[in-house]
């Protein structure tokens, strides 16, 4: 499957992205600039990287929601197309209005980078097909706003129609309902704050993510 990650300045978690996809695709991601105002021919699958994308100025991920190429990936999200937002790429995705909800300051107003304990909300989407509901995961997170609030009816919608992918399974940064992850109402967009690219390989501590890019691949049939 041909693959695209998107960057923005202020990306700095495109390469892991991109060498996550690579191995397990066995083919390199286009790189997309965010002044790109097309994404390429055949791309199959479209990654929003974690980072601080422009600088997290204004506001984290909105002045990258209005970047061009953003156009370009909401017209694909919107025909189907499987659209990952990871940290920064969850935020931005929130500000271009492809999720639900937005990311706030973390409860501890601390910035935070270690390893967290996940439970699989939802074990039918294109991206979590490889694993079990209620199955216990272990991914890295690296945010400072990585608070995930919505108004009670928004969260009520998401949590009844089963959009929640995947939840906190202990305490991390206040996040309303100690949600982790979010699938848009079609199921073809997730956002998430822990990085399922960092956790690729053993040498990593673990292939708890690498199962979220096999199950998406062998969803779409690539």
């Amino acid at each position: 499957m041909k693959t695209a990650v998107i960057v923005f300045p202020g990306s700095n978690c495109d390469r892991d992205m991109a060498v996550a996809l690579e191995q397990v695709t066995g083919r390199a991601p286009a790189m997309v600039w965010h002044r790109d105002t097309a994404l390429p021919d055949g791309i199959g699958m479209v990654a929003v990287p974690g980072g601080f994308s422009y600088g997290d100025y204004l506001r984290a991920g909105a002045m990258a929601a209005r970047s061009p190429i953003m156009a370009a990936v909401a017209a694909a999200a919107g025909k189907g197309m499987p659209v990952l937002g990871v940290c920064n790429g969850f935020q931005v995705l929130t500000e271009a209005g492809l999720l639900p909800g937005a990311l706030m300051r973390n409860g501890g107003l601390n910035f935070v980078c270690r390893d967290v304990a996940l439970t699989v909300e939802n074990a039918q989407s294109a991206f979590t097909g490889r694993y079990a509901a209620g199955e216990r995961v272990s991914f890295p997170v690296a945010h400072h706003d990585g608070n995930f609030v919505a108004d009670a009816e928004t969260l009520d919608r998401i949590e009844g129609e089963g959009r929640v992918a995947f939840r906190y399974a202990e305490p991390v940064n206040g996040s309303a309902r100690a949600i982790a992850g979010v699938l848009n109402d079609a199921g073809n967009v997730l956002g998430m704050m822990p990085h399922p690219e960092r956790r690729i390989e053993p040498a990593h501590g673990g292939t708890d993510g690498r199962r979220l890019f096999e199950g998406l691949l062998e969803t779409i049939g690539a």
